[in-house]
């Protein structure tokens, strides 16, 4: 009993992950774009010639113009191929399992349990405790998630390093135990607190707008307009909002996650804060919303094929009880 919730969540999340794949690949890329690459760590022993002579590197390199979404899409094509565009996609599955089953089953149960200690009016649950419910699974499932997901950015990474430098993991496991081998199991965590953070915040806000849109169109149109068109408008708001809530911690997210850390030197960024401070400061405050359209564009999309398939296979399991 219960566990319903999670293998519909769980479903309805690796179908949206794997069609919309592509979309994430690209937005990885667009958000490492313009990070300063990994400084040779003994070029400059003296330290305050090091000062100066990085002084003067910073006025040489002007931040490049940013590539958009169909540009660094035509790159990966011309430099690694069609399958470039799936670098990582069975990481993105077993995140999508791990994290996704973990997020909507306990939000599905969360909601429920709520609903019935309301006194059972049946009525639907206020907002503020959908983005509670939201909070918590979104937190708990990314913890689960983690090392898939370190595993899955530096996948989606590697293909633009040069050969040299790249990390050319086999699979998601090879990763995985790569990882927990080279640099410790506890690596596999790297970025946790940022990821757990991300997903609440895309958690409460895209589960709690998709069911609070759902009930707004239904209560002004009926509950016969319970059906696609619907489905895909609350998908829709639920993306947008997640979307523009999501993408700063999420830029952060991916540098800390994708920073290479050399044994002696110091690590570029020593947590979040910092790698949030340095990009703004190098690169300008919209640098957190940099892939912010790519995101749009994935969030959409996900969103709507999530919520769409989700209600596709309650329907299918309506009857179905465990």
């Amino acid at each position: 009993m219960g566990l319903k919730g999670f293998v519909e969540g769980g479903a309805a999340c690796v179908v949206a992950g794997s069609c919309t794949h592509p979309l994430d690949l690209i937005k990885v890329r667009m958000q490492l774009h313009g990070e300063a690459p990994p400084a040779p760590a003994l070029a400059f022993p003296g330290g305050g010639a090091h000062h100066h002579h990085h002084h003067h590197l910073l006025q040489q390199q002007q931040p490049p113009r940013r590539p958009g979404p169909i540009a660094v899409c035509a790159q990966i094509l011309r430099a690694e191929g069609p399958t470039g565009l799936l670098s990582g996609v069975s990481a993105t599955m077993l995140r999508q399992t791990l994290y996704s089953t973990t997020c909507m089953g306990l939000y599905d149960t969360l909601k429920r349990r709520w609903e019935r200690d309301d006194g059972g009016g049946g009525g639907p649950l206020p907002l503020h405790r959908k983005v509670a419910a939201g909070l918590f699974s979104g937190g708990v499932g990314a913890a689960v998630g983690n090392p898939a997901d370190v595993a899955m950015v530096r996948m989606q990474a590697d293909g633009r390093l040069p050969a040299a430098q790249r990390r050319n993991y086999r699979s998601v496991a090879d990763a995985i135990v790569r990882m927990a081998r080279d640099e410790g199991v506890c690596s596999l965590w790297r970025g946790s607190p940022l990821t757990v953070k991300r997903a609440m915040i895309v958690a409460a806000s895209q589960l709690a707008t998709y069911d609070q849109a759902k009930e707004a169109i239904l209560a002004r149109r009926g509950q016969g307009a319970d059906g696609l068109a619907t489905h895909v408008a609350a998908g829709l708001a639920a993306g947008l909002v997640a979307a523009s809530a999501s993408t700063p911690v999420d830029v952060v997210k991916t540098r800390v996650m994708n920073m290479k850390v050399v044994a002696g030197a110091p690590p570029p960024y020593s947590g979040a804060l910092d790698c949030l401070i340095k990009t703004v400061r190098s690169e300008g405050a919209m640098a957190l919303y940099k892939g912010f359209v790519p995101t749009v564009t994935r969030q959409g999309p996900f969103t709507i094929v999530l919520f769409v398939t989700l209600e596709q296979v309650r329907k299918l399991l309506k009857g179905v009880d465990f």
